[in-house]
């Protein structure tokens, strides 16, 4: 089992947006069978088979084992992933295009870098499982609290000056054998939860940078 998969056909999306399948994909961090499942869900084994056999056909779980119960060839099946992510290549027929908005103060411009980020590392992923490798990544993520909009609007001149330069002083677009990164460097506002609904957000401003040397 990985521990994310990024799915990128609709169908498979569509497969696990559904209600019940998503709390099939849960229930089967842990392999189970359609007759342990209908015991948890509280529907009929027959039903819970139906979505299993979608789930199975876009690869959202595995087959573990087969084994005889009784007269029952029973199949124990696990999900493919502790947890999914839908790319945004699965509707890539609205997907955001980062070099639509190319604002350094776009909220929107922000989301389109991340969707991007999705499907990239999404697609890097899979092929550095496929090969066996250890795919080489780096994020970091905090929280900072600024005493006003000056304070964090200098923090983020002075970020993407800081970022720049390291840029440039370490690309080398002429080694033999050197492989391009992509960086991103994003700054926004933490959500803040409405303490009764937990669904309320605030959000004032954002700023992003993409360094590309």
């Amino acid at each position: 089992m990985q521990d994310v998969v990024v799915i990128e056909d609709p169908a498979a999306a569509a497969a696990s947006l559904d209600p019940l399948r998503a709390r099939l994909l849960r229930e089967l961090v842990t392999p189970s069978s359609a007759a342990g499942l209908a015991g948890k869900v509280g529907l009929p084994r027959q039903k819970i088979n139906y979505h299993l056999r979608a789930l199975e056909e876009h690869g959202l779980i595995e087959l573990v084992e087969e084994r005889r119960k009784g007269n029952v060839m029973e199949r124990v099946l696990q999900a493919a992933a502790a947890s999914y992510v839908i790319s945004p290549a699965a509707l890539a027929a609205v997907e955001p295009d980062p070099t639509r908005y190319r604002d350094r103060f776009s909220a929107y411009w922000l989301l389109a870098l991340a969707s991007r980020m999705v499907h990239e590392v999404g697609r890097l992923i899979v092929g550095a499982t496929a090969a066996k490798q250890q795919l080489a990544t780096f994020a970091v993520d905090g929280e900072i609290t600024f005493a006003s909009a000056a304070s964090r609007a200098a923090f983020a001149e002075e970020l993407a000056a800081d970022v720049a330069r390291l840029a440039t002083k370490y690309h080398n677009a002429d080694a033999p054998g050197g492989r391009p990164h992509r960086v991103i460097v994003a700054l926004h506002p933490s959500l803040k939860k409405d303490s009764r609904s937990e669904q309320g957000a605030s959000l004032e401003a954002s700023e992003s940078q993409e360094i590309q040397p």
